[in-house]
C-alpha cells in the first residue's frame, strides 16, 4: 500500500506521528547564556510546529559542554536547569506536532579555537586540506572515557524525556564521535572497540543499549546513520545495513540514514570520493536498499525541496521523508503542500572554487534564516554568501571568546 506523506506512522513501540514528514536536525548555534535553549529557540520550534511537519527532531544537544560542535550549541547533563528544555519540548509539540532531541558528541569535529575536549577512537587527525588547522589533534580515548561517554549519552536521554521530549535520535553519523568509531578510517584500535564492524559498532550498539534500559517504552529511541562515509576505504554501504539490522535487535524504533562529515559534506551533497549524489533526496538509492531489509521503518534526509520528490521516497519503500534546510527557508512548506503541491523551497546554491568554504557558507546563510525566526521575522532568500560568512564568522568569534572564559571557568 503506498503511503502519501500525509499519512500517519506507527512506530514499533506503538508511538504515532501525525505524518511522514520530520525536521531533520539543522546546527541551530543559537543557545542562550550556559548552553541552555532560550526566547530564539522557542520562537524557532514555534514556527516549525505550526508549519505543518509531524515530527521536529532538534539541531544536536550535547551530552557534555567540554566538547561542542560549536560556540552557540546547547548541552545537557546531570546538573543542567530543566525548565527551559520543558519550554523547548512545549514550543515544539504544539498543533500535535512531536519532538526528538537529537544527542551527540562532536569527538575530534571540534574547532581549535574552541579550546575545550578533543577526543576520538584513535589520534587522527581531521584532513581539510588547507583548513586543516581549523580543528585539533584528537587523543585516543580510555576505557574510562568510553565508560563516561555511555553515561553521558543514558543522562542526557533521562533528563529529555523528564523535560517533555517524545523521542531521543542518538547521532551516529556526519563524522561526529559515534561515527568516527564506525569508520575504519578514524578507528585504529586494536581493542574490543575497534577491528572488526561488530567492534567498531560496540560503542554505538552499547550506547542505544543503556538508554533503551533508561527510557520507558513509550520513548521512541532513534539512530542517525551514514549510508556510507563516501570517503575511500571509509564506512561503506554494506557496513551501514549491518549496522541497521543489529539496531534492529536491539528494538530501535527508525533509523535516519544520511551521509558524509566534515572531510566530505555528502549532506550538502558534495563527496570526497568523487561518486555524485541526486540534486535531491541525496542519499535514496542507499535508503531503499536497506529499507528493503531493515527491521524497523526507515527515514532519509539530503536536499529535498518538492512534494513529487518526498512522494517518490515513500514510493520507493522508505518509511519517512526528512527535509533539513527547506524548513530554514519555506518553514511551513508541509502546510503549503496542502494547498499548493507544486510549491518547492528555493536553496542557496554557493558555487565557489573553494568547497570547504562554499559549505560553510551555505551554513551559515541558513542559521542567519534559522536566527531570523527566532526573532519572529520569515525568512529573507536573497542572503549574499560572502556577508553571511562573514557575519557568521564574527558571530561565532564573540561567542567563542565567550564559551572559553566559561570552560577557564569550569
Amino acid at each position: 500500500m503506498t503511503h502519501t506523506v500525509f499519512t500517519p506512522i506507527t512506530l514499533p513501540n506503538g508511538a504515532t506521528l501525525p505524518n511522514r514528514l520530520a525536521k531533520a536536525a539543522m546546527e541551530e548555534n543559537m543557545a542562550a547564556s550556559g548552553h541552555l535553549p532560550g526566547d530564539d529557540i522557542f520562537q524557532l520550534y514555534k514556527t516549525w510546529s505550526a508549519g505543518g511537519t509531524g515530527l521536529l527532531i532538534t539541531g544536536n544537544v550535547m551530552v557534555d559542554h567540554r566538547a561542542m560542535t560549536g560556540p552557540g550549541g546547547i548541552a545537557l547533563e546531570a546538573e543542567t536547569p530543566l525548565e527551559p528544555f520543558k519550554q523547548w519540548a512545549q514550543a515544539g509539540t504544539q498543533n500535535g506536532t512531536k519532538i526528538w532531541m537529537q544527542i551527540n558528541h562532536p569527538g575530534r569535529q571540534v574547532y581549535a579555537a574552541m579550546g575545550g575536549q578533543v577526543l576520538s577512537p584513535s589520534d587522527i587527525s581531521l584532513d581539510m586540506g588547507k583548513h586543516s588547522k581549523l580543528f585539533a589533534k584528537p587523543s585516543p580515548m580510555t576505557e574510562a572515557e568510553i565508560q563516561d561517554l555511555i553515561q553521558r549519552f543514558v543522562t542526557t536521554s533521562v533528563r529529555a524525556v523528564e523535560a517533555g521530549f517524545n523521542g531521543i535520535q542518538i547521532h551516529a553519523a556526519h563524522g561526529y564521535l559515534l561515527s568516527q568509531f564506525l569508520s575504519p578510517l578514524t578507528n585504529k584500535r586494536s581493542d574490543q572497540w575497534g577491528g572488526s564492524l561488530e567492534n567498531r559498532a560496540r560503542l554505538l550498539y552499547e550506547v542505544v543499549k543503556a538508554v533503551k534500559q533508561a527510557l520507558p517504552e513509550k520513548i521512541a529511541i532513534t539512530v542517525k546513520l551514514n549510508s556510507a562515509d563516501f570517503q575511500r576505504g571509509g564506512f561503506d554501504s554494506q557496513d551501514a545495513l549491518a549496522v541497521v539490522k543489529a539496531l534492529g535487535d536491539l528494538q530501535v524504533d527508525l533509523v535516519e540514514l544520511s551521509g558524509g562529515s566534515y572531510e566530505s559534506p555528502a549532506m550538502q551533497g558534495n563527496t570526497a570520493d568523487g561518486r555524485t549524489l541526486d540534486r535531491e533526496a541525496y542519499f535514496l538509492e542507499f535508503a531503499k536498499e536497506i529499507a528493503k531489509q531493515a527491521p524497523m521503518p526507515i527515514m532519509t534526509t539530503g536536499g529535498i525541496v518538492r512534494l513529487p520528490v518526498a512522494q517518490n521516497v515513500l514510493d520507493e519503500g522508505v518509511d519517512m521523508v526528512g527535509i533539513g534546510r527547506a524548513l530554514a527557508f519555506s518553514p511551513d512548506l508541509p502546510a503549503v503542500w496542502k494547498t499548493s503541491p507544486d510549491s518547492m523551497a528555493i536553496l542557496p546554491d554557493v558555487k565557489w572554487k573553494d568547497k570547504t568554504m562554499a559549505a560553510i557558507a551555505t551554513m551559515a546563510i541558513t542559521k542567519r534564516q534559522l536566527q531570523r525566526m527566532g526573532k519572529g521575522k520569515a525568512p529573507k532568500l536573497n542572503l549574499s554568501p560572502l556577508i553571511s560568512l562573514i557575519a557568521d564568522q564574527m558571530r561565532l568569534k564573540k561567542l567563542t571568546k565567550v564559551y572559553r572564559k566559561r570552560y577557564a571557568k569550569g
